[in-house]
């Protein structure tokens, strides 16, 4: 399995402040570009997996409200998470 208790753990520790702080928003958007790299992997091998993409576009649909909201609310964390994970807008 490609996320195991120990990456999410450090994914959230990392980027959420605290291991059990799984709700931030800072977390999930690291969270979920974790999993879209991996969903995009897969798609490179597997062109043909109709399933797996109509996940990776709702999981891509999440983070960017995700990353809405954290736009509106602070600006700042919005700019340096973006080019921490290396998304563009």
């Amino acid at each position: 399995m490609y996320l195991t208790k120990e990456v999410k753990a450090e994914i959230f520790k990392k980027h959420g402040g605290e291991e059990k702080n799984t709700g931030s928003t800072e977390g999930q958007i690291a969270l979920f570009t974790h999993r879209i790299n991996h969903l995009t992997g897969h798609l490179k091998k597997n062109h043909k997996d109709y399933n797996t993409e109509r996940s990776l576009v709702r999981l891509v649909g999440k983070r960017r409200s995700l990353l809405d909201y954290l736009k509106k609310k602070d600006i700042v964390k919005y700019r340096e998470l973006i080019k921490e994970l290396g998304i563009r807008k």
